[in-house]
């Protein structure tokens, strides 16, 4: 197929969760893409409207009767003139004493009002009078607020400039993915996730990325991580960037607002909002051609769509907190129509970005905690703890006395519910951290420490 409504899409690793794939097309699926899974008989489909409400003119016994509203005429009678009473004479000094008797009764209310007034209120001192002598009343605390520093409307001014839309091709151009950036540094460092780039960088297509203001930009890869989903990218020639202020996911709490940024659907310069919906989220993504990627997720009700990958996530005080990653989906797999927002979705925290992109500037390649082990992964939940399946010879986790069938329950003191979670808390550290397991053989549980090798990847 050519063009590039023919993009490569991958099933994810895990189900139900997957990396935000590239678009298939501005406004539809690719070509060639499979079906979604098709609704139960009776059951709308995502995005299928409902059957039409037919309009009724029947009149309903739980409001008021189809009648005229009741009206007054235009006019009315005017009331009968009265016949002239005879006047009553009242002598002449009675006015003056009513009128000095009606300014002292006002100058008496006027005090005591004013010191009730100024008991409730005492910045009613602070209230000044005209040259007419009519009462002002300051309207500072009434006067719109200046915009708050922490509303997602200043958030997304600090960070459009640094967002950015990249745009690879593979295939001699006949298929390609969109995604997303942000600036690292001056230098014209770029942060993505490595499923946006992988397929142009081992084809060696072109990547270009978008800047804020729509100028193009020739982009190459400085390194790649495909265990952590990361990449970095370095722009050819570009001025006057902005980077992104960094944060710590660290600090975020569950409920804490934060907003994402990117091109979903490739529709640049895109922004949404919502809440941190958990930490510390085992997540595989990847694809079946790549080494999984496993990462200890934040997650976020904020609108993720494919496009966005490699999107800052950014709390309130405008630092990256996160870079988007992975959407939960309902359609079974990677991709397709069944890939889209539906309020789960998943970033990497920044602390691993840090780190991944401090060894890729570094060195150009990245590193990964390892023990030696294999674990399985998937089985029933209800048997927690992550199950060694293989150990493998001059490895610290053999090193460790660990065998086959050992059951991994916790590390450093936090419960390990299977294997992934346990992948996931071992890339939490890096190589040369020692780590403390609690192990299960049978009936016997004890805790070992481990030092982590490690890896290029």
């Amino acid at each position: 197929m050519s063009g590039w409504g023919a993009w490569q899409e991958r099933p994810s690793a895990a189900p139900g969760v997957s990396p935000i794939p590239p678009p298939s097309s501005q406004w539809g699926p690719a070509p060639g893409q499979p079906a979604p899974d098709q609704p139960a008989p009776g059951q709308r489909g995502p995005g299928q409207p409902g059957p039409a409400r037919p309009a009724s003119r029947e009149w309903s016994p739980w409001g008021p009767p189809a009648a005229a509203p009741v009206t007054e005429p235009l006019t009315r009678q005017l009331p009968l003139a009265r016949e002239p009473e005879a006047s009553r004479w009242v002598p002449r000094w009675i006015w003056p004493a009513v009128a000095v008797l009606a300014l002292l009764v006002g100058m008496i209310g006027g005090a005591l009002g004013a010191a009730l007034v100024q008991e409730s209120d005492p910045t009613a001192a602070e209230r000044v009078e005209d040259s007419e002598g009519l009462e002002t009343v300051g309207t500072a605390s009434s006067a719109p607020l200046p915009r708050d520093n922490g509303s997602v409307q200043a958030v997304a001014q600090a960070l459009l400039p640094s967002t950015l839309q990249i745009i690879a091709s593979y295939e001699g151009d006949d298929a390609g993915a969109t995604g997303s950036g942000f600036v690292l540094d001056r230098q014209g460092h770029v942060v993505t996730n490595n499923h946006v780039v992988a397929s142009a960088a081992e084809d060696q297509g072109p990547i270009v990325v978008v800047d804020h203001e729509g100028e193009r930009h020739d982009a190459t890869v400085v390194g790649r991580s495909p265990v952590y989903d990361l990449a970095i990218l370095e722009l050819e020639g570009a001025e006057g960037l902005v980077p992104a202020a960094l944060g710590e996911s660290e600090s975020l709490q569950v409920g804490d607002p934060v907003v994402a940024f990117g091109s979903p659907l490739g529709l640049s310069q895109t922004v949404t909002a919502g809440i941190v919906s958990a930490l510390d989220r085992p997540v595989t993504t990847g694809d079946e051609d790549n080494q999984a990627s496993y990462i200890n997720a934040v997650q976020t009700d904020a609108a993720i769509n494919p496009g966005n990958s490699g999107g800052p996530l950014v709390n309130l005080a405008g630092e990256v907190v996160g870079v988007n990653s992975a959407i939960a989906t309902t359609g079974g797999g990677f991709g397709g129509e069944g890939a889209g927002n539906i309020g789960v979705g998943f970033a990497i925290p920044i602390e691993q970005v840090r780190t991944t992109a401090d060894q890729i500037l570094s060195t150009g390649e990245a590193r990964y905690p390892v023990i030696g082990a294999q674990v399985r992964v998937g089985g029933d939940p209800a048997e927690a703890g992550a199950e060694i399946t293989e150990v493998m010879p001059d490895t610290p986790a053999e090193e460790a006395g660990l065998k086959k069938d050992d059951v991994v329950t916790k590390v450093d003191g936090e419960h390990v519910a299977d294997g992934i979670a346990l992948i996931v808390a071992i890339r939490t550290h890096q190589p040369g951290d020692t780590i403390e397991l609690t192990v299960l053989r049978g009936d016997e549980e004890w805790t070992v420490e481990v030092t982590l090798d490690g890896e290029v990847g």
